[in-house]
């Protein structure tokens, strides 16, 4: 899976739109959006801005692997969460 997929992910288990998304880590919305339509890959700026404001994915981000003792997530585990917790 590319990163803009896995950013593209990680904002929709936030809940967020993309130009919520690309405020809060300070790009431009069409720059969000022209990475996760054409698969781009972010450079490092922005990469350190998701992990910033988006810590317990940062894990996940750059190996593909979790660790959810220590708080690194996944999309797919937030989503689990958030299932869990509307019960």
């Amino acid at each position: 899976m590319s990163l803009a997929e896995k950013i593209r992910l990680l904002r929709e288990a936030e809940g967020l739109g993309r130009t919520l998304f690309s405020r809060k880590i300070g790009i431009k919305e069409s720059t969000l959006q022209g990475m996760e339509q054409r698969n781009s890959t972010p450079n490092g700026d922005t990469l350190a801005a998701i992990c910033h404001h988006f810590p317990q994915y940062t894990l996940w981000l750059m190996t593909d692997k979790t660790d959810p003792a220590s708080g690194q997530i996944s999309p797919e585990i937030e989503k689990q969460r958030g299932a869990v917790n509307s019960q």
